[in-house]
């Protein structure tokens, strides 16, 4: 089931709004990518499993000589996320997705923490598993990997934010990596969404659970739906987020708006969740424009 037609006119009303809303403030919106790098970070690497809080991610990323707690590689982990992440910002809005280009991201990623998988494919002998799941076999990974981006390109019928879904739902499937398949996966994302004009998005730790489930019912059924809403949810907050910027509005704690509406908290956070609100998130704490109505 794809994404419907009321959801897709949301987008498209939030796209045109962000278009309009942008010109001249290039500025503004790579001081907010920048701001937002850390949180990126820290999530998609505490979706694999990283120890890392936020507020380590932060000194890692933010201050020279940072004193934290965490093996050498957890910190070039977060250190080699961060510069794949700068390096898209910089590449993806001029340069199309290509076998290449994830090869690069890729040794970025991997480079000081295992430098003989970084910038390959898996070669013979080199099996993964995820869960349950086995991944295709070495031998068929390039081939597989061509075809998923081929599909991605050349299928015009599919709506955007599906054919990005079903692209890192058959990505993760190949796992063509030995190590890094995740974040790789949510970086190309990321390239896939510049890359057409729209913002950069978060994939939550907290709300893991979501986009775990949308592999096997993919897997299973070829049920694409959940990563689609996953991406949904994360893609409308991001515009929320940067269109309140934009327009110059107040912004104030979800709870404390809820007080001056005379609204419970309860309410708001869940219809926050399901973007039903312009709402965003900054270190994991609702916010709003305070002049909503």
């Amino acid at each position: 089931m794809a994404t419907n037609k009321q959801i897709r006119d949301r987008l498209h009303t939030l796209k045109k709004e962000f278009d309009e809303l942008r010109v001249g403030k290039d500025t503004l919106l790579t001081v907010i990518d920048e701001a937002e790098l850390p949180e990126a970070v820290y999530n998609s690497n505490a979706i694999e499993n990283s120890t890392l809080t936020l507020s380590d991610t932060e000194k890692i990323l933010l201050e020279a000589e940072a004193s934290v707690d965490a093996s050498p590689r957890e910190i070039f982990e977060a250190k080699n996320l961060a510069r794949v992440s700068e390096y898209l910002r910089g590449k993806a809005e001029t340069h199309d997705l290509d076998k290449e280009t994830i090869l690069s991201l890729h040794k970025m990623l991997m480079t000081g923490i295992n430098d003989s998988i970084a910038g390959r494919f898996r070669k013979a002998g080199e099996y993964v598993r995820v869960g349950t799941h086995v991944a295709p076999a070495p031998e068929q990974v390039e081939r597989m990997v061509d075809t998923a981006l081929r599909n991605y390109a050349s299928n015009h019928e599919i709506y955007t934010l599906d054919g990005i879904a079903r692209f890192h739902l058959e990505f993760e499937h190949i796992h063509p990596f030995c190590d890094g398949n995740g974040r790789i996966g949510r970086v190309l994302i990321n390239w896939q969404l510049v890359r057409l004009g729209y913002p950069l998005v978060i994939i939550r730790d907290k709300e893991k659970h979501l986009y775990y489930a949308g592999f096997p019912a993919y897997r299973d059924k070829k049920n694409a739906k959940p990563m689609e809403k996953v991406l949904t949810l994360a893609l409308t907050e991001s515009l929320h987020k940067r269109i309140t910027y934009l327009r110059g509005a107040e912004i104030v704690h979800l709870s404390d708006y809820a007080k001056k509406a005379e609204k419970t908290i309860a309410a708001l956070t869940n219809a926050a969740r399901r973007q039903n609100v312009p709402a965003f998130r900054e270190k994991g704490v609702w916010k709003i424009a305070a002049d909503f109505s």
